[in-house]
């Protein structure tokens, strides 16, 4: 049976993000594209600690090895998200979207994807988000 999945670390999550914009890579690329070339072996170990816990892949068919992210960024965001909700917000999503907004400076172009959303969120099955809706 495998072990649930395991929440990454702030610095698995910047490897993740490197892994996510430039797909597989080996870890002198992960660490060049972090900054941090001096970093190798430190990168090399948050890698094995990552193939430990199932956040990243991998592929030892080369002499050099090469890591892929075991997640989508969508994935991994869900996880985090669902779970900081259970933690922190009871389960009310209504109270971490507030939370959301008040933290931070909500851009216009955010708040009509936020508006969409709850549209769509809101409509009956297979009904689409363009009638009644202005953008």
């Amino acid at each position: 049976m495998k072990s649930p999945r395991r929440k990454p670390t702030d610095a698995e999550l910047g490897i993740l993000n490197v892994l996510w914009s430039r797909g597989p890579s080996t870890v002198r690329q992960i660490a060049e594209d972090m900054g941090r070339e001096a970093g190798y072996t430190t990168i090399l170990k948050l890698l094995q600690i990552m193939t430990e816990k199932s956040l990243v892949m991998r592929d030892e068919g080369a002499r050099t090895h090469v890591y892929a992210a075991a997640y989508t960024q969508d994935q991994t965001q869900r996880q985090l998200v669902a779970d900081l909700l259970e933690r922190a917000f009871d389960g009310s999503a209504a109270k971490l979207v507030l939370q959301a907004l008040a933290a931070s400076k909500t851009t216009p172009e955010d708040l009509v994807e936020i508006k969409r959303l709850l549209r769509t969120a809101g409509a009956p099955a297979g009904q689409d988000d363009k009638a009644g809706g202005s953008r």
